[in-house]
């Protein structure tokens, strides 16, 4: 193993292993870990054809003290079953998953980036239908495999604003459909005006409501946070916004130092009124967004990241690195 650390960025690699548990006559085996990468499915799978396919994403870190620590794992075990639930899939007990991530990672563990260069060990649990079949229907087999891959910023440059877009592909406004289903991890249908964003030169596409337009949905990566002129944090409530682990604890980062949270409709004509405006979730953690482009409207945030998003990004990353107090209890030891 030769990587360097401070240039990863956030694509993937194979490492040691990945853990995969294959669901039954009504149960989940014990799991097995798995040294190879490749998956053998019938043509006919169920996830090929009617997509039961759901993931989550979770990350664990190289703490100051040198311990190994994983970042809220029961909440995206719950947020997990949410979406097993919504597709008829098997639900997979949440201190079960939390117990194989533990065992992923350790037998991953020499792939955590060093403390101090600024990766971490991403963890991708995904569970698929493998049912051969052609009628419509749930599958009867499954299989939950957790991938990790050592990952830097998925933005480069760390924590330098981004440039948005609001979508201009209305048809694809509601990428993930309903919370529930956006919860189950299908993006397919944000690609589209995703390159769109790209080809105007920005990093991504910010979603409004598909119904009217008017209401800030989320950023085709991650959920939408704004800081109002009187540091307000203010994040979008929304059907089709997925229910964010990150945006989650940010608010209650953001409780902790005192900040009044709205979580609420957002309209698209706030967006000039905003002090800060950020990108937040487990991939781009919060990543301050520069310019939302609107047709031939710019809105304007500044070119480096503003007061309150730097006190709360550093107080995020200060919990998950070990470096300030978990007051919460979010952190599980490897």
């Amino acid at each position: 193993m030769n990587i360097e650390w401070e240039k990863l960025g956030f694509e993937f690699r194979p490492t040691k292993s990945n853990l995969r548990y294959t669901y039954r006559d009504g149960k989940w085996d014990d799991g097995e870990l798995f040294e190879t990468y490749d998956l053998t499915l019938s043509v006919a799978s169920n996830c090929l054809h009617y997509g039961q396919a759901i993931f989550e994403g979770l990350k664990a870190f190289r703490c100051q003290d040198g311990a190994v620590r994983v970042f809220r794992p029961d909440a995206n075990g719950e947020r997990l079953n949410s979406s097993a639930r919504h597709l008829l899939m098997p639900e997979f007990p949440v201190e079960r998953f939390v117990e194989a991530v533990r065992r992923v990672v350790a037998d991953n563990v020499e792939y955590v980036p060093p403390f101090g260069t600024g990766g971490s060990l991403y963890i991708r649990p995904v569970m698929i239908g493998t049912t051969p079949q052609i009628g419509i229907s749930s599958s009867l087999t499954y299989q939950l495999i957790f991938i990790v891959v050592p990952v830097g910023p998925y933005y480069k440059g760390g924590i330098k604003p981004v440039d948005a877009m609001i979508s201009l592909d209305y048809d694809r406004a509601a990428p993930h459909g309903t919370g529930h289903i956006k919860a189950a991890g299908n993006y397919a249908a944000s690609l589209y005006p995703s390159r769109i964003a790209k080809e105007h030169h920005c990093s991504v596409a910010l979603f409004m409501d598909p119904k009217t337009h008017e209401f800030i949905d989320e950023f085709g990566t991650s959920n939408f946070l704004a800081i109002t002129a009187d540091g307000v944090y203010v994040t979008p409530k929304s059907p089709s916004v997925l229910p964010s682990v990150t945006n989650r604890s940010l608010m209650q980062i953001a409780r902790d130092l005192g900040m009044k949270v709205e979580q609420r409709p957002v309209r698209k004509t706030e967006l000039p009124g905003f002090k800060e405006v950020a990108a937040c979730g487990t991939a781009v953690v919060l990543t301050p967004v520069g310019r939302i482009f609107d047709g031939d409207k710019v809105y304007e945030y500044g070119t480096e990241i503003g007061p309150v998003l730097k006190s709360l990004y550093e107080e995020m990353t200060g919990i998950q690195h070990g470096i300030r107090p978990d007051r919460h209890g979010w952190l599980v030891t490897v």
